[in-house]
């Protein structure tokens, strides 16, 4: 049921994007390239062929972009700084990019004059190329200090303005799609043992990282660190079935727990190294596939979070189910389940995110209970679509964000400490390896204009009534919104339109008067050598 009623006072509304999804700029002003840059200049591993190198133009559009989120009237923004723009081959000592440097600081003090506040994220998966073809990125325990030379740079050039840090944007995707299935940058397949190792050495830089801020920043500072983990809920397709019960436990232990138990429990999760364990000893493997913290690692790692940031997207059914015995191990193998969905819930977007806004509700008390309710920020949430045509009137976003904000709402009377919440993402931008063809922005990206016009979603305008209003305060009002919103999207849709045909007709004009003019000349030159034999 709808729940009515307000957030507390202070609690912080924004949204989100990320460097190499919307910089664009990929080899401009003295960046270097990052694994996504290289990733996508290969024919074959992203949809269509499409890249990032020029995304949405940010770095272009600082400006404009702010003035969106002053529309919205946000409290923060969430983005993330690319490493290899401001240090260009990862290395600190080699060389550092003035003109990166610049960049984030304008970004940050265009954001403090317009009262935004920046949340700032470290890495959102652009690692510099030069440390994947040198140390084999991720793989390898040289990356800790690499990149604990950047955090400090970055506390050090930004760290008096930017009081809320993120040091990893979703890991479990960098683990398990850059090194497990290949479908992301570095693209490779390290089956059973690849993941693994990249999340390890993962958890021990953020730790690293934290250590670095708490010794040498935070005084001075007064600020926060903390890391965004991203997952879905798991629910029992059988809550009477013990082993079904068990499955859905081990599906948030294997996505969540990975990360946010050795954070704030010193140790993987009991269930993962029970399960990996046993199946690398069925492989003949003399030590798990789960590489192991020593004790004062597990010291070190345990408490280092300031906040929990939460990305969360959709809800799966889990059950039970034995894999067979294979010689080529997978982290998809090891924890023996099998993912299913209600065919009634909505699935606005791609195949993969349905709206099942009571999943947050159950994961964010899972949070609570099992992590000693820690202060969380939602980091990201929100839903795309991937129709080719335009679509401004997305009453299905707003379904979805009112659905799953209301649910926070829900989360928080049950005493849950959430202190903010993120909409994913501002604009349409670049999806990864799905490229342009997921759109999750509450802000139209007309990527084939040269200009790369934004223009408002219906989502935008309700987003922009449930801030103002600190939640949802009557049905009556509530019920307003959405009619508003989508008169609004339709006033903006035909602008789009007249957008559209102005672009069409200027491309045309480039072409034709060009063609005009060459085929003027070719003519006067055919005429002028007639005239002159006629007249020799």
């Amino acid at each position: 049921s709808f729940y009515y009623g307000t957030f507390p006072a202070g609690f912080l509304w924004g949204v989100g994007s990320s460097a190499y999804q919307t910089e664009g700029a990929w080899d401009k002003d003295g960046k270097g390239p990052s694994i996504w840059d290289a990733f996508t200049h290969k024919k074959g591993k992203v949809f269509r062929n499409e890249t990032g190198d020029s995304a949405c133009d940010g770095y272009y559009k600082v400006k404009d972009d702010i003035q969106l989120l002053k529309e919205l009237k946000v409290n923060h923004y969430l983005f993330s700084i690319s490493w290899p723009r401001i240090m260009p081959t990862g290395i600190k000592t080699e060389q550092l990019n003035e003109k990166g440097i610049q960049f984030y600081n304008d970004t940050i003090n265009s954001l403090l004059e317009n009262n935004i506040i920046p949340i700032v994220s470290l890495y959102h998966w652009d690692l510099p190329q030069v440390l994947q073809e040198k140390y084999g990125g991720w793989q390898n325990i040289s990356m800790i200090n690499y990149f604990n030379d950047y955090a400090n740079l970055c506390f050090e050039k930004f760290g008096d303005r930017v009081k809320h840090w993120i040091t990893f944007s979703n890991p479990w995707a960098v683990a398990e799609k850059g090194y497990e299935t290949g479908e992301h940058a570095p693209g490779l397949k390290l089956g059973g043992c690849g993941a693994y190792k990249a999340a390890h050495h993962i958890i021990k830089t953020h730790a690293k990282v934290w250590h670095s801020y708490n010794t040498t920043w935070r005084s001075e500072q007064q600020g926060m660190v903390g890391i965004s983990l991203t997952t879905g809920w798991g629910e029992p397709v059988d809550a009477h079935s013990q082993p079904d019960r068990e499955a859905a436990e081990r599906y948030i232990q294997f996505h969540l727990g990975w990360f946010a138990n050795p954070i704030y429990r010193g140790d993987y999760p009991e269930v993962m190294k029970n399960y990996i364990g046993r199946k690398s000893a069925q492989q003949g493997l003399g030590t798990s596939r789960l590489p192991t913290f020593s004790v004062q690692e597990k010291t070190y790692i345990k408490g280092t979070s300031d906040f929990l940031g939460i990305g969360h997207f959709t809800t799966r059914y889990v059950l039970q189910k034995s894999r067979p015995f294979l010689h080529a191990s997978s982290y998809h193998s090891d924890h023996d389940l099998a993912e299913l969905v209600d065919p009634k819930w909505p699935t606005p977007g791609p195949k993969w995110l349905y709206s099942v806004p009571w999943g947050f509700r159950r994961l964010l008390n899972f949070i609570k209970t099992q992590y000693g309710n820690p202060l969380v920020y939602v980091t990201e949430n929100g839903v795309s679509e991937d129709v080719e045509c335009t679509q401004l009137c997305d009453d299905w976003r707003i379904e979805y964000l009112k659905g799953y904000i209301n649910e926070i709402l829900k989360a928080l009377n049950d005493g849950v400490n959430i202190q903010g919440y993120t909409a994913w993402s501002l604009l349409d931008k670049f999806e990864w390896n799905k490229g342009f063809s997921e759109r999750f922005g509450l802000y139209y990206t007309d990527f084939k204009a040269k200009n790369k016009p934004r223009y408002p979603k219906a989502s935008a305008d309700y987003y922009k009534k449930i801030i103002r209003a600190n939640g949802f305060p009557n049905p009556r009002e509530v019920e307003n919104w959405h009619q508003a919103a989508m008169d609004t999207c339709s006033a903006t849709h035909q602008l789009l339109a007249t957008d559209a045909l102005i672009t069409h007709m200027e491309k045309v004009t480039e072409i034709v008067l060009p063609t005009a003019f060459t085929l003027c000349i070719l003519i006067s030159v055919v005429l002028l050598i007639l005239y002159l034999r006629n007249h020799s």
